[in-house]
């Protein structure tokens, strides 16, 4: 038997790209979306819409008065391809692109358990 190799395109990052296929147009390895600027890591809190997911990003922030950090957390909707598997708890990398609606402005481009 004969594998085919995935035909993928290169988004000029450092990342492993998913094993699967989509025909997903806002997909940046097999649609036609560039992916520009910021990447975020963070944990997916829900993906309970239709190709997006929320992504929380914890970070420390420093109080003068109290000379203590305290724990931030930033939401970002990003989303996510039918060739990425994404599920609450999973570990992702989300770049920004082109906003794709009111708020998401962010695509899942790495997704790791």
């Amino acid at each position: 038997m004969v594998r085919k190799k995935i035909k993928t395109r290169d988004i000029g990052i450092d990342v492993t790209p998913p094993e699967r296929l989509c025909a997903d147009k806002n997909c940046p390895y097999h649609g036609d979306l560039p992916v520009r600027g910021v990447m975020i890591e963070g944990t997916v809190v829900s993906a309970k819409m239709n190709h997006s997911v929320v992504v929380a990003k914890e970070f420390s922030y420093y109080l003068k008065k109290y000379e203590r950090y305290e724990k931030r957390t930033r939401k970002y909707l990003a989303h996510a391809p039918p060739c990425m598997d994404v599920s609450p708890g999973t570990h992702v990398k989300i770049m920004e692109c082109r906003p794709l609606s009111k708020e998401v402005s962010f695509v899942v481009v790495e997704a790791r358990k």
